[in-house]
This record gives structure tokens, C-alpha cells and sequence, in this order.
């Protein structure tokens, strides 16, 4: 096992928090392997690389040996975590939370070593509390401390309704750490409010704190807010190669370093390193290709990731295309400029940059460059190249 500061280092690497650290440093310094706990509700059947955050840190102390509990809130996931919600959020069905469970685990365990993972649902302790035990738990807290939520007060003051069970689900989260006998517990930093109070309630049953661990909301792929499907800013860890690789590579250049810390299992040396690299002049995009393909070969395999330029639509040196080009139809009346095709194609951002590219020799079609002449044929297909990174299998069908 490595020695205690070199396992800060790492547990350190990416996170927004650590508390208590000077307890954390000794539950390492005793040399024993610390119970290392996350939950996860199965509120929907696909993870994207923003929840892999924590399953990236929970892999992270696997390898310093620790024992990683992945928590499937089964139980928890009835009620709805409310955190940062401004509304009552749906209760799911037992049937829709234990379908979404198992497709999590086939998910995770691309990350995890299933042979070092202890899974864990909270409807094994949960579902054996008896009343008297419910009123206990809930007597540990009061409804004063509860609205010191941030997101509970502001709902309070704004007249919004707050449920009973909302206000359950911060203690079961709590209790799931008392149940478990957690050493860290690890969560985003929405999650600190509950995060806390499995602390306070394992004091109550008479155990030794958690230590916790906070990790960012990760960016989605403008850079600016959360990675979040509803917004379409989300790479999908169940997503196609090619789908992956493309999303990937496009991420601003800033966005970058954020992704290698948080996602990337490189040593923090070895992304400086690739940060000398850009400042001597190495082009940022190729950077990104290392990322790209670290990513896609954790979730599809190297030979996958060897190949996810090509299937993500790029071009390769011998002028190959990629297997699963974009079918798209478009239709006019007659015959249409090649320009006004790249446009209404989706291809280019507007006309005018389909004829700048026209101008410079950056557009191909079936992959021969063309200019501003080349008319599309009514009723034709033509495999249509815009720059470096733009394709399609474009069909001009007759109005």
C-alpha cells in the first residue's frame, strides 16, 4: 500500500473537498483498508461521463487498496433525491428502479474491478426498519436544521411545496452510511447538505464519522454547465466509438484539462507533460486525441479506440470513410448550388461559410474537391465532405 501522503495525492487529485482531512490522514496512517462508500440512484437507465466522476475516485482508492461499496439506492431512489430540485421530483416504481439498476451495473463495472467492488442495495436495511426505528432516525434531526438546506429554504421562502419524504431522504442517505459503517463517504458537491449527515448520524449510533470526499459537476461539452442529457451537452458512456471520439475531440481547448483530471486515469505528471507538449507548440487537438481514445478504449476497447476516428467520421490518410456515415435527405424542387446543399444539410454552420470552404478546396463530394460550380442533381446521392470533420450521405429528393 502507498504510503500515506501518496494516497492523499491521489484521493486529493480533482476534488472540491475533503473534510475532515486531518481525520481522513488518520484513518490512513492505522494501514487498514477503509470502507469507501458512493450511491447512486438508478433515476434513469444511461451514465454519462459526469456520473463517472465518482466512479473514476471510487477506482482510484481500489487501487490503493481500499474496499469500494457502489451503493444502488434502490430504496432511495422511490423517493427522489431532491437535491438542487425546485420541485417535488416523481417517485419511480420499484419495477423502473430495479430495471435502471441492473443496467447500471453492467455500466460501472467498465470502470470498476467487479472482483474488488462490494454492491450494495439500501433497501436491504431499509426495508427491515420497523416504525419505532423510523421515528428514531427522524428524531435525530429537526425541521429547522432541515431548511438550512439551501435548496429546502429557498423553496420554503418561495411559497414552493416541500413533501415529508423530501425531508426523509437526507437521513436514509445518512443511515445508508450508519448500515454500512462507512470510513469515506464520497458524493458531488450538491450532495454535501447528506454527505454531513451520515456523519452526524453514525456519531448517533455510537460509530467513528465518515470522512467525506467532494467531487465537481463536471462541464458538459460547451464547457459552461453541467453535463446533463436534458441539455445535450453529454457524452454517453453506452454511446458508439465513433459518437464518443467525435464529442470528445470537439471540447474547447480549456475544457481539456478539466476532462484529463477528472476523467483521464494519467498521473498528474503525465498531463503536465502534455501541457508542455501544447506550450512548445504541439496542436491542442491532438492532445484531445489522446483523451478521446483513452476514453472510448475504458468503455469499448482499445481496437475500438484504435479505430474511432474513422467511425467517428474523419477522414483517414488513405481516404477512407467512416462505416457509419449520416444518411440525410433534403428536398427541392430542382436541381440545388452545392453551397446551399452543405447548408440545408446541417453541414456547415451557414452559406456563407460552405462557400468560403468551397473557395479554399476544403468541401468534397464522393471525394473528389469541388467548387462553387457543382450543382446536385435532383434525385441524386453524393457522400458530402464539409472541412475535416463534417460528412454525410446526402439524398436531394424531389418537393
Amino acid at each position: 500500500m502507498k504510503s500515506v501522503e501518496e494516497q492523499l495525492a491521489l484521493i486529493k487529485r480533482g476534488a472540491e473537498e475533503v473534510l475532515v482531512e486531518s481525520e481522513l490522514v488518520e484513518k490512513l496512517k492505522r494501514g487498514q483498508p477503509l470502507r469507501i462508500k458512493a450511491g447512486f440512484d438508478p433515476t434513469a437507465p444511461d451514465l454519462h461521463l459526469g456520473h463517472t466522476v465518482l466512479i473514476n475516485k471510487l477506482r482510484q482508492f481500489q487501487d490503493l487498496g481500499h474496499q469500494v461499496i457502489f451503493l444502488i439506492g434502490d430504496f432511495t431512489g422511490m423517493i427522489g433525491d431532491p437535491s438542487g430540485k425546485s420541485a417535488t421530483r416523481p417517485p419511480l416504481t420499484r419495477e423502473q428502479v430495479l430495471e435502471n439498476a441492473e443496467t447500471y451495473k453492467a455500466q460501472v463495472f467498465k470502470i470498476l474491478d467487479p472482483a474488488k467492488t462490494e454492491v450494495a442495495f439500501n433497501s436491504t436495511w431499509m426495508d427491515a426498519l420497523r416504525p419505532a426505528d423510523f421515528i428514531r432516525l427522524a428524531s435525530q434531526y429537526t425541521v429547522a436544521r432541515m431548511l438550512e438546506r439551501d435548496d429546502f429554504s429557498k423553496r420554503y421562502s418561495g411559497n414552493q411545496p416541500i413533501a415529508i419524504h423530501e425531508f426523509l431522504y437526507p437521513l436514509v442517505q445518512g443511515y445508508d452510511s450508519v448500515a454500512l459503517r462507512a470510513d469515506v463517504e464520497l458524493g458531488g458537491t450538491d450532495q454535501k447538505f447528506n454527505l454531513l449527515m451520515g456523519r452526524e448520524l453514525q456519531r448517533a449510533y455510537g460509530q467513528e464519522s465518515q470522512c467525506i470526499v467532494t467531487m465537481p459537476l463536471l462541464e458538459g461539452l460547451d464547457g459552461v454547465k453541467k453535463m446533463s442529457k436534458s441539455l445535450g451537452n453529454y457524452v454517453g458512456i453506452q454511446e458508439a466509438p465513433g459518437v464518443m471520439y467525435s464529442k470528445l475531440v470537439s471540447i474547447p481547448d480549456a475544457l481539456m484539462w478539466r476532462y484529463f483530471e477528472l476523467l483521464s486515469f494519467r498521473s498528474m505528471d503525465e498531463i503536465a507533460e502534455l501541457k508542455a507538449d501544447i506550450e512548445k507548440g504541439a496542436n491542442p487537438r491532438d492532445i484531445k486525441i489522446k483523451l478521446a481514445e483513452e476514453i472510448v478504449a475504458r468503455f469499448h476497447g482499445e481496437e475500438a479506440a484504435a479505430s474511432a476516428h474513422r467511425s467517428a467520421g474523419n477522414r483517414m490518410k488513405d481516404g477512407e470513410l467512416p462505416d457509419d456515415l449520416p444518411e440525410i435527405e433534403i428536398t427541392s424542387a430542382e436541381d440545388m448550388p452545392i453551397a446551399a446543399v452543405l447548408n440545408k444539410a446541417g453541414l456547415v454552420k451557414n452559406a456563407a461559410v460552405a462557400r468560403d470552404l468551397l473557395g479554399a478546396g476544403g468541401v468534397r463530394v464522393d471525394g473528389s474537391v469541388v467548387d462553387r460550380s457543382f450543382v446536385f442533381g435532383l434525385g441524386k446521392v453524393h457522400v458530402c465532405q464539409a472541412g475535416k470533420k463534417s460528412f454525410a450521405r446526402v439524398t436531394l429528393k424531389a418537393e
